[in-house]
């Protein structure tokens, strides 16, 4: 039995696009390989991270069954690394070789620090989301200056999937669903995170196929 059909269905549903997602990107010749990997890594922790949900939504609506609390907690360690991969993408877009490489051990720090809330302070749902928010912001700014430095219409794209997964937050947390029992608030987030996914994933495989500048985004 599916306790929630619609947010499990949809979950699953975005798994496979992400699986989806990552692989055609892995299977890319590319100009820009450390920028491949990132999405990459984005696609493949949001696809556990939703597939990990869908279950616990699914087949485990006790949250104190065993069951939950192994599925949660992964699932929001898995929306953490998609937060990392995130930062990693935009400052590969931006930055030189050495920035990011200072830069990464504070990621590395702020990912043991979120785990650690995870673990043992709050696995409310808003942990994820101020763990994700930043590098969202951040990857929004990263890609609309490139955009206006350019003015591609794949850019664009990355910009208007990026500023839809916003839209998919509101929906989410202001509890807006088609129908309560059949469609939910949830089901409707995933809907919309689809068409954001998809607008990034367009996106990246144009800016991983572009030759990096000699300076910024040198990677």
């Amino acid at each position: 039995m599916i306790y929630e059909p619609d947010v499990t269905l949809t979950d699953y549903g975005l798994a496979i696009m992400c699986a989806i997602f990552a692989r055609v990107l892995l299977r890319l010749d590319v100009e820009r390989p450390a920028l491949r990997t990132w999405f990459a890594v984005f696609f493949t922790a949001a696809g556990a991270a939703t597939l990990l949900g869908g279950t616990a939504h699914g087949f485990f609506p006790d949250i104190t069954s065993a069951g939950y609390r192994a599925l949660w907690p992964a699932t929001l360690f898995f929306i953490g690394v998609a937060a990392v991969a995130l930062w990693l993408i935009g400052l590969v877009l931006r930055f030189p070789r050495d920035t990011v490489a200072a830069v990464a051990p504070a990621l590395v720090v702020g990912m043991i620090a979120y785990i650690a809330v995870v673990l043992f302070v709050s696995q409310d749902f808003v942990v994820a989301i101020l763990g994700y928010l930043p590098a969202t912001v951040f990857l929004l700014i990263v890609l609309t200056m490139v955009y206006l430095e350019g003015r591609q219409r794949e850019v664009l794209l990355g910009v208007v999937g990026v500023v839809l997964t916003f839209v998919a937050a509101a929906v989410q947390q202001g509890g807006v669903g088609i129908h309560p029992s059949y469609f939910n608030h949830d089901a409707l987030y995933h809907v919309i995170q689809a068409v954001a996914l998809y607008l990034l994933f367009r996106s990246a495989t144009w800016l991983v196929a572009q030759k990096p500048n000699p300076g910024p985004g040198g990677l």
